[in-house]
């Protein structure tokens, strides 16, 4: 395992963080239980969880595994999540100062502890201004109850502005972002990537496979079957296949990840997780999984180095699709700017 600062702080967490979305809901409590004792031995230190994981299932068994052992809290780096519904009330979800307070309360009594290390905006919300959910952040800060703010699901000029303002009125910053990327999903990189390496901010990357995709699992014009998320859920496995599969750089990057894992003799998930690793501003890759094989095979990506030649593949044939302005070559020479020889 190798270890990263959080964004711009001095607290120090594993490359790679255990994700709980399945506690609960695909994942029952022992075999939650077996995935964090596990990863804890292979040396990870970062947990994610949320609140609206299995509505509070996910904290609650992760808090009881906290319990269940003495002394574990002070070794590892926990986040939650605050923003989606809890429940029927127009309070009860949103970044307004009144639900934050609440659900922060609720996961902390939840995870059994008096401070999450990393506490997040789950995702932006179009009826709190962002100066109300900012404040609420430095407040729990200086509270003691919550040790950093993070977002998710931000663009580029959300990500932005809320740096800005932390930084103009003396609130406590935006450490992380927590968006989709993945070899088939990188768009990131237009915006909010340059914005996480101006400001300082950490990527930590959820779905690093890309729904099961870069596992290798699906096949070409052969629809999803068995054991798989989209396999046992036809109706939307059907549609979620369809799209991908139709797209031919889907099959390209695949291609690729194969090769290369072929290579080194390992599994195509770990090449896909040992490309992510190193992206610019990435300090920690957001671990799912429904079953402890699963997440053995992931940690085994930890100490997986790609060289310069396969990184370059892999970026070629992962490249998305840019049309024109502004990302293209006609914005891209208007931004352009050499100095004199």
């Amino acid at each position: 395992m190798r270890y990263r600062t959080l964004g711009a702080t001095g607290t120090v967490v594993s490359t790679q963080c255990l994700g709980t979305m399945t506690f609960g809901a695909e994942t029952d409590q022992e075999g939650s239980f077996a995935q964090l004792d596990r990863f804890v031995e292979r040396g990870g230190t970062f947990l994610d969880t949320a609140d609206v994981y299995s509505a509070g299932t996910s904290e609650e068994i992760v808090g009881r595994w906290l319990a269940d052992r003495p002394g574990m809290r002070d070794s590892l780096v926990i986040a939650t999540k605050g923003r989606f519904a809890m429940g029927p009330g127009g309070n009860d979800v949103g970044l307004s100062r009144v639900h934050l307070t609440r659900a922060l309360e609720a996961s902390l009594r939840r995870l059994g502890v008096e401070a999450v290390d990393l506490y997040q905006a789950h995702a932006w919300d179009p009826l709190t201004p962002i100066e109300e959910t900012l404040r609420f952040f430095d407040d729990a800060v200086r509270a003691g109850k919550i040790r950093y703010a993070g977002v998710s699901n931000f663009t580029g000029w959300q990500l932005q502005k809320a740096a800005l303002l932390t930084a103009h009125r003396g609130l406590s910053p935006i450490v992380t972002l927590q968006p989709q990327y993945n070899l088939l999903v990188r768009d990131i990189e237009f915006e909010l990537v340059p914005v996480c390496q101006n400001e300082g901010i950490g990527i930590l990357p959820w779905s690093p496979l890309g729904g099961g995709w870069l596992t290798g699992k699906y096949r070409r014009d052969s629809a999803p079957s068995g054991a798989t998320r989209l396999g046992e859920n036809p109706d939307r496995g059907v549609e979620a296949y369809a799209g991908r599969n139709a797209e031919e750089r889907t099959w390209r990057v695949l291609d690729e990840v194969g090769r290369i894992a072929e290579a080194h003799g390992v599994t195509m998930a770990a090449v896909a997780l040992a490309w992510l690793t190193d992206r610019p501003a990435v300090t920690s890759v957001i671990l799912g999984a429904r079953t402890l094989e699963q997440l053995d095979q992931n940690l085994d990506a930890a100490d997986l180095r790609l060289d310069d030649a396969e990184i370059g593949r892999l970026d070629e044939a992962s490249a998305p699709a840019v049309a024109d302005y502004p990302y293209g070559v006609p914005g891209v020479n208007q931004r352009a700017r050499d100095l004199p020889a």
